[in-house]
Order: C-alpha cells, then structure tokens, then sequence
C-alpha cells in the first residue's frame, strides 16, 4: 500500500452463509483525501462493503487494510483505535431520539475524547455550525425534519474529526433541496478537512457531481466499472450505460432469476 492509498480491499470474499455470496473476490483502493462513490443496485454488496471497512463484519476470505493495519475484528484493542479515526453516517441517521441535537454530538467527544465539557460545548457547537444547525442545538430529535435529522448524523459523524467518513445512502428519503444540501456538504467537509469520503448510494446525479471517483458494483459482488465520473458517464459498456441512466432495458433484468412459468405453474402455464 502506497501513502496515497487509505483503504486496501485485496481480494475479499464475503457472504453471510454459505449459500449466498454477497462480495466475490474483489480488489479495490481507496485513494487518501478523495471523496468515492460505491453505486450499484440493491443487494450488491455496497453496504456490506462498508460493514467489512468498518470491522463490523470479517471477508470470508481475502483481506481489508486500513492506513497499512489489518482490520480484524477479533483483534478488539486494535480496531477500537481504528474505528476512532472513522466516521459513520448510517442510512437511517441511528439518532438517539431521547437526546437533544446537542447531546447526540457530544455522544462521541463524551465517550471517546476525555475532554471537558466547556471543550466538548465548543466542539459541538461548530459542528453543528458547519452543518447549518447551530440554532437547532437545543431541539429535540423528534422536533427536526428528516433532512435536518441526517444533518445532525453527519454533525457527529465528523464530531472526532475522523480520517474516514463513511456515508451509508446519504441522500435516502430526503427532498430534492435537502439531497442537493446534503451532497454540498459532503464535498465541502471532504475538501476543508482532508477526510477520505466514502458515499453509498443509489443517487447517480448526486454522487457523480461530488465524487472524484465513481465504483459500479453488480449483484454477485462484481465490479462492473470503475473511473472518473465523467468516465462513467460515457461509458459504452451496455450495464454500465443503463445503469448510470436509469434505462429500464438492458442487461441488469428486472426478475429475479427463477424457474420457467411451466416449472412453478405446470406445463400449460407456459402458453
């Protein structure tokens, strides 16, 4: 591993039973300070991927490397310490919602820093500043949008300053204004904190505005393409084309590979 690479998945095999390979045999990098986008379909393994980074489950096979250390999850000390250099924005924000904007901040800096409470006010003050909430400090989970909600999410998410920022589909559920807000200030933080920026979504038009890199995964956990955004737009690849313009036809089907209409229905199903 190079110092411009902070993420090394060396051929990583990865399945939940035996009966189902999730991830199959990949290689991938993730180059230090860029902001890269994970797309595919749903169950292609894009989540799984980050679960792997972020020690929540082991590959089968095959290894993940993070800034030159091995993240294995029976080594509980040594991913502790990794894991303080991420950052996770989970896909449905994991707010604690008895607790105000304020105290769902400060949850990290109280649990992991050890810094005083007049530091941890200030700390979280300017998270939540730069993600435009400073005046919802003292409002209640229940009492902001869904949008704002997600803001508060990636308010701690950065609240340990982290190497890494993990974005589980950032963009989900959210208004068109609040999704063009929460992909500025993806790119934003990536660019006034030096953060590796990893970004889980479906969103095609968000994440190729915002991404420096663009990785297009396939159910079986295949790597279809992978290039600059504007790579992948011209891409004459026939899966990569429809996908990345939402083109009903092509050769990712809608059906889930099943038996003929004659097998499941009878022979005279099939006229």
């Amino acid at each position: 591993m190079n110092n411009d690479t902070l993420i090394e998945i060396d051929h990583v095999t990865f399945g939940y039973d035996s009966s189902r390979t999730i991830l199959d045999d990949i290689s991938l990098s993730f180059a230090r300070g860029k902001v890269t986008a994970i797309l595919g379909g749903s169950g292609c393994g894009k989540t799984t991927l980050l679960r792997l980074i972020g020690g929540m489950a082991a590959a089968n096979r095959g290894k993940v490397v993070f800034d030159g250390e091995l993240i294995d999850a029976r080594d509980r000390d040594r991913l502790l310490r990794q894991r303080r250099r991420m950052g996770m924005l989970f896909q449905f924000g994991a707010l604690f919602t008895d607790l105000t904007v304020f105290d769902n901040v400060a949850f990290p800096l109280r649990e992991h820093s050890g810094l005083s409470e007049s530091m941890i006010h200030d700390i979280v003050l300017m998270k939540l500043n730069a993600v435009g909430l400073r005046g919802a400090a003292g409002l209640r989970i229940a009492e902001v949008s869904g949008g704002m909600a997600r803001r508060v999410a990636l308010a701690r998410a950065i609240a340990l300053d982290p190497e890494l920022i993990m974005y589980d589909e950032p963009f989900a559920g959210l208004d068109l204004i609040s999704m063009g807000v929460a992909a500025k200030l993806i790119r934003k933080l990536g660019d006034a904190t030096g953060a590796t920026s990893l970004v889980v979504s479906h969103d095609v038009a968000e994440c190729m505005a915002i991404s420096d890199h663009v990785i297009l995964l396939a159910n079986g956990g295949r790597i279809v393409a992978q290039g600059r955004p504007a790579e992948l737009m011209a891409s004459s690849d026939p899966e990569t084309r429809q996908f990345v313009r939402g083109e009903p036809d092509g050769p990712v089907k809608f059906h889930y590979p099943s038996r003929s209409l004659a097998e499941d229905f009878g022979v005279g199903a099939a006229a």
